[in-house]
């Protein structure tokens, strides 16, 4: 048993497990929906993220990032295995993560993309806040997939609203931001 661990009652673990699975999710729809407010609320300020293409600080990570979401036509981030092991200073955390995205490359070229990995991050409590303080990203698979013939209107038909980005998206008008 760990340091923290020891000083943590079982209802202290759960609550800080239940916060860094919230900022977990609070990660994917900051970048399933372009939402910056979010992606940033999922970092401290002083972090690292070394995300494949990107190594650097998280606040780097993020103006990259938002220099490219708003032009993923789609975008879909999945959570998956989730395992949280206190430390003395923090929390080791690896989360299986699933990621579906049609982006332009480059070129400006459509491509679209399977990706599944994990996210081996460094959690930190601050202020009762947990967030992640370092990220590696391991890729696991990566697949480019065959782009649909179809438009969006023909595929989705009847099936609305349709996922947008931020402010857009219907979820802003349903919760609050944070």
């Amino acid at each position: 048993m760990t340091e923290v661990s020891e000083k943590m009652t079982a209802i202290e673990q759960l609550l800080a497990k239940e916060a860094i699975r919230d900022c977990l999710f609070r990660y994917c729809r900051g970048i399933d929906r372009a939402d910056e407010a979010a992606l940033r609320s999922a970092y401290w300020p002083d972090g690292t993220d070394s995300h494949g293409p990107y190594q650097g600080s998280a606040e780097g990570f993020i103006d990259w990032a938002m220099k490219t979401l708003p032009y993923i036509e789609r975008g879909i981030h999945q959570m998956h295995n989730i395992l949280i092991e206190f430390k003395a200073d923090g929390a080791a955390v690896e989360s299986y993560f699933s990621a579906f995205q049609r982006q332009p490359d480059s070129q400006g070229k459509m491509t679209q993309w399977d990706m599944k990995g994990r996210y081996l991050d460094w959690f930190v409590e601050r202020n009762g806040e947990w967030r992640v303080l370092d990220r590696l990203v391991v890729f696991d698979w990566v697949e480019e997939m065959p782009l649909p013939v179809a438009t969006e209107e023909e595929r989705f038909g009847a099936r609305t609203p349709i996922g947008k980005t931020f402010p857009e998206d219907p979820l802003y008008s349903m919760f609050s931001s944070y």
